[in-house]
């Protein structure tokens, strides 16, 4: 966390919100509003990082429907959110007033949201949590995360269409590239996860015994972890098997 400090640039902020971003976020809260347009957002926007003298009593928030609990503390003295599945989460805030309602006792650290990202990254965790006590508490995904570190645009692995959500093409031919050359694999397909962002669906030759599936699954997550483009814009994948026909 280096990389965090206070600078000049934002000698006349206030620590209000970005009146942009809020309106974004409330629209988010009330599903008007896509998460990528959040995160469009925050690529442009100044968002407050908060730093503790010490590291005091064990909490959680609740985000997105998961709880988090506060995990470690960095060298710095930012503390990072430990997710369900293990992964860690930097807290950012936009306003001071959403900092104190979390913890009153945090010194904010202005940073525009692209270098708080990096910094995330630089440290190994794999999630942005914005405003964890509210108003509108919202999880920004891993690649989401990547690319603002990047500085580039976030394409999201689902998109929403007039029938529902399903997965963006690119991501759907990375997964069949990389999953119909394994040797009895006879069908791929991607779909919503239960579980995941996205559910890989396998119809495999019948017949496999317990070793020959257990040898085609790990082929094929093999292949998928190799996929750049699955690794930069899926943020999770379950495996389904679908009979073949």
């Amino acid at each position: 966390m280096r990389s965090i400090q206070p600078t000049s640039q934002f000698a006349g902020d206030d620590g209000s919100a970005d009146a942009e971003l809020a309106g974004l976020l409330a629209g988010y809260r009330d599903g008007r509003t896509p998460l990528r347009a959040v995160v469009a957002r925050l690529a442009a926007t100044r968002v407050l990082v908060p730093v503790l003298a010490e590291l005091e009593a064990a909490e959680s928030v609740v985000v997105d429907g998961q709880e988090m609990h506060v995990d470690k503390e960095a060298s710095a003295g930012v503390v990072a959110l430990a997710a369900p599945d293990g992964r860690r989460a930097l807290p950012v805030f936009t306003s001071v007033d959403a900092m104190r309602a979390w913890r009153d006792t945090a010194r904010p650290v202005p940073v525009d949201a692209p270098r708080a990202a990096l910094s995330a990254v630089s440290e190994d965790w794999a999630l942005l949590v914005v405003d964890p006590a509210g108003p509108v508490p919202v999880t920004v995904p891993r690649p989401a995360v990547w690319a603002l570190a990047q500085g580039k645009e976030w394409r999201p692995a689902l998109v929403p269409t007039q029938d529902g959500v399903v997965v963006d093409d690119e991501v759907l031919a990375a997964v069949r590239l990389a999953a119909e050359p394994v040797q009895h694999v006879v069908r791929v397909g991607a779909q919503p996860g239960r579980t995941a962002e996205v559910a890989v669906v396998l119809a495999l030759d019948p017949g496999l015994d317990r070793a020959g599936l257990d040898a085609v699954l790990r082929q094929v997550n093999a292949r998928l972890a190799a996929s750049e483009v699955v690794a930069e814009r899926v943020d999770s994948l379950e495996l389904r098997i679908a009979a073949a026909r």
